[in-house]
């Protein structure tokens, strides 16, 4: 089932790369008493994630924050290395990458989908979505091979 508008983010684990290293992440407690803007795509340095995706995030940080979100995430069936490599490449220090490695995030939010035709494996959807205080408020899940709802622009126009 996929998660829905009003429902509570499931409780997984994700993983951050830090300067110590990789650092687990509690979903409960990372999205808890705060307002976040959490936006996944399907793989890091994949064309649309690197030329649009992101950069549209780190372009629109500031404005997302002006209107009370108090962190951007994204997140990726990738591993902390390749997230943190990606996050360095395009200079999006304002965003917390959180690698979803197992895809265990994706599958839980029941937004995970079967890439392996392409060699990907598990995946998560493309979406954006706000999530305060564990409870997502807003969820914009891209139809497959589109980028349109997903994008920072389009989360803006919805706070």
């Amino acid at each position: 089932m996929t998660i829905s508008v009003g429902d509570r983010l499931p409780n997984t684990i994700l993983i951050k790369a830090t300067a110590d290293g990789p650092d687990q992440v509690d979903t409960d407690a990372f999205f808890k008493g705060r307002k976040v803007a959490l936006f996944a795509v399907p793989g890091a340095f994949t064309p649309t994630c690197s030329a649009k995706h992101l950069p549209g995030f780190v372009e629109k940080s500031a404005e997302l924050k002006a209107k009370g979100v108090d962190e951007i995430a994204c997140t990726s069936v990738n591993d902390a290395f390749v997230l943190g490599a990606w996050a360095k490449s395009a200079d999006a220090g304002d965003i917390t990458m959180l690698a979803d490695g197992n895809g265990e995030f994706a599958k839980a939010t029941g937004l995970d989908f079967d890439g392996s035709k392409f060699g990907m494996g598990t995946r998560s959807q493309r979406y954006s979505m706000i999530v305060n205080d564990g409870v997502v408020e807003q969820l914009n899940i891209e139809a497959p091979g589109e980028f349109k709802v997903s994008s920072a622009e389009h989360l803006l126009s919805e706070i």
